[in-house]
């Protein structure tokens, strides 16, 4: 059994008619509920190596037992995390569900993997400092807004220059986890470098659309209700990529948003040249910031609705990294010795 991740399609005479007509009505629905081009992505590939993994029959034919020994290769075989196997099991019920609209009793049975809870790797402000002096460029400044906002890394990559305001300090994250909208703060200190990185931005936009280009891809169905309103210079992106591409989801040539990769390699190498030895990926930044800031003394609600958290509970893990778990008591071999009775030897 290949766990492999491809392009290859699902091959063969008896599937060649029926399995590219089921991909593609498994696009249109994660489309159709405004999934993002990611998760397509992940459903897509798990759906595929779940038909291959048995012997290309297709998903109406199979079941429980199928399901589960396909998610027990995984992670025997595989040895993949709780949260890959998770995630493909979602990728099944979606099909299941969604694609072929079969609601079987033995769904509800499938036992999700139980995903350790681990504490956030989590940088002191020095450690931050230090980071950020190792690095410069647009990495710096997207490195410097996830610490100085809390965003997840994609919300800040497909931050639009209409959500930033300069005149009341604040972003406006749109459709974030979970589909909000929400509010965060802007660093005064990012003032300057941030409006230059959009007065970049805005000179690319001019460029792309003398060239006939320049036009932004809008949300749900915004492009229809505002047909020129993806030309207009507010719904551009912030950080735009160096290079335009073709857009995956209807073809056209589009200046897609900066690449996270590199924001990741640029990490990495800042992180080896500030000598930190602590495990380091973007989101990090944004769990030192939700740290920081209940270090300074503020309010935990106000912190999760800075971070756009659902429940209070998942943003109370922060405090387990403070002066309120193990740290903040005192360990019998550092206390001071208690006073001796008269009388008494040591």
């Amino acid at each position: 059994m290949s766990y492999r991740l491809g392009n290859e399609g699902v091959s063969g005479e008896p599937s060649r008619r029926q399995v590219p007509r089921l991909m593609d009505e498994v696009r249109r629905r994660i489309r159709l509920k405004h999934y993002s081009l990611r998760t397509e992505q992940a459903y897509t590939g798990w759906i595929r190596r779940f038909i291959l993994a048995n012997g290309r029959r297709h998903p109406r034919e199979l079941g429980a037992t199928d399901v589960e020994r396909f998610l027990s290769g995984l992670a025997v075989q595989g040895g993949v995390a709780a949260s890959t196997q998770n995630q493909a099991l979602s990728a099944l019920l979606f099909l299941y569900r969604e694609v072929l609209r079969l609601d079987l009793p033995w769904m509800e049975g499938v036992v999700r993997a139980k995903r350790p809870r681990r504490l956030p790797i989590v940088l002191s402000q020095d450690e931050v400092r230090r980071l950020l002096a190792a690095m410069e460029g647009r990495p710096w400044l997207i490195a410097s807004l996830l610490y100085g906002t809390g965003m997840r890394l994609m919300e800040c990559l497909r931050l639009r220059v209409k959500d930033v305001d300069f005149a009341r300090n604040e972003i406006c994250i749109r459709d974030g986890k979970g589909g909000k909208d929400r509010r965060t703060m802007l660093p005064r200190s990012l003032h300057e470098p941030l409006m230059r990185e959009i007065e970049r931005a805005r000179l690319l936009h001019a460029r792309d659309l003398a060239e006939g280009f320049g036009e932004a891809r809008l949300p749900h169905a915004l492009a229809r209700q505002y047909p020129r309103a993806g030309r207009e210079f507010g719904w551009q992106f912030v950080f735009p990529s160096v290079n335009r591409s073709t857009d995956p989801l209807d073809g056209h040539e589009r200046r897609h948003h900066f690449d996270d990769a590199i924001l990741s390699r640029a990490l990495r190498r800042a992180r080896l040249t500030a000598g930190i030895v602590k495990p380091l990926r973007a989101h990090a930044l944004r769990h030192s910031f939700a740290t920081h800031l209940l270090e300074s003394g503020y309010d935990i609600r106000t912190i999760q609705e800075l971070l756009g958290h659902k429940d209070v509970a998942t943003t109370q893990i922060y405090t387990h990294v403070l002066n309120r778990g193990g740290r903040g008591v005192l360990s019998p071999l550092d206390s001071p010795a208690p006073p001796r009775s008269d009388g008494m030897r040591g």
